[in-house]
């Protein structure tokens, strides 16, 4: 972990700030537990801290740099004293010092939100301006007054449109009137509605079995079309791996290639430099 004291100082300043929004809300009634266990972690942080900056005076002091562990010394007391006001504090137990430890911030940038978080709400003058409110916004209802009727009148039972709505009957078109038919004649009119339902339950049973067939058919064609994908897939491998022996092979006549220019460029020096001792001879 850093040793740097500025980041547990306003680590510091972060805790008075939890625990001064803590106090408000205790006195405000409100449930203060919401925020205990993020100032017991800030709590352990700042602990951990201090015992980094111990381990570095130490070693100052050991490395015989008397200047820095002073310094650092004088900053482990202050920080391990505001730990101990805010450890106090937050177990219930304050002491002398806490109150003016809370309210002092390390850094002044802080002092404004330090201001706002002291600051004690009106609770009686809040009361008592919505208990005012309440009085002068309090009416006197207004009477509600339904008139009811036995009989409707003329002109809602003139209206077709009621009419046709009352009574309310599932078929709009009603049963046929079969008062005048004998029970040969019923019992053929129920054959009729019965075969009528039978050819419409046919025609449904055929149309489905038409979609049935036609979503075989569109599974047998996606399987094809996944066959197709594969079997491109399988000639995209083979392709790619031929490409790649290609490729290797290209690069095998490059360097033989290389090497015989080499050998090219040696035997005519070879052959230049002969020539030059015949002139020279």
């Amino acid at each position: 972990m850093s040793t740097n004291p500025n980041q547990y100082f306003l680590l510091a300043d972060h805790i008075k700030l939890s625990l001064l929004e803590r106090q408000r809300a205790i006195s405000l009634n409100l449930e203060p537990t919401s925020q205990d266990g993020h100032i017991s972690r800030s709590l352990e942080s700042l602990r951990e801290g201090l015992e980094n900056i111990t381990n570095e005076r130490i070693r100052l002091e050991e490395a015989g740099e008397t200047s820095q562990s002073l310094t650092l010394q004088e900053t482990e007391h202050t920080l391990r004293t505001q730990y101990d006001d805010l450890a106090s504090q937050f177990l219930g137990h304050p002491t002398a010092s806490t109150s003016s430890t809370l309210s002092h911030p390390n850094d002044p940038s802080l002092s404004n939100d330090f201001a706002r978080a002291t600051e004690r709400p009106r609770v009686g003058s809040s009361s008592s301006f919505l208990k005012k409110s309440l009085r002068n916004s309090a009416v006197a209802p207004s009477p509600k007054s339904v008139r009811f009727s036995d009989s409707p009148s003329i002109q809602e039972a003139s209206d077709p449109a009621r009419a046709a709505l009352f009574p309310y009957r599932d078929d709009p078109s009603g049963p046929p009137d079969q008062s005048h038919l004998d029970n040969q004649q019923i019992h053929a009119y129920h054959s009729q509605v019965l075969a009528e339902q039978d050819a419409a339950l046919d025609r449904l049973g055929e149309s489905i079995g038409r979609q049935r067939e036609l979503s075989i058919q569109i599974g047998d064609e996606l399987d094809e079309h996944v066959q197709m994908l594969d079997e491109v897939d399988r000639h995209v491998d083979r392709h790619q791996s031929r490409l790649d022996k290609a490729r290797k092979n290209l690069g095998t006549v490059a360097r033989k290639a290389k090497d015989n220019m080499q050998m090219t460029i040696i035997l005519i020096l070879i052959i230049i430099l002969v020539l030059l001792i015949i002139i020279l001879k």
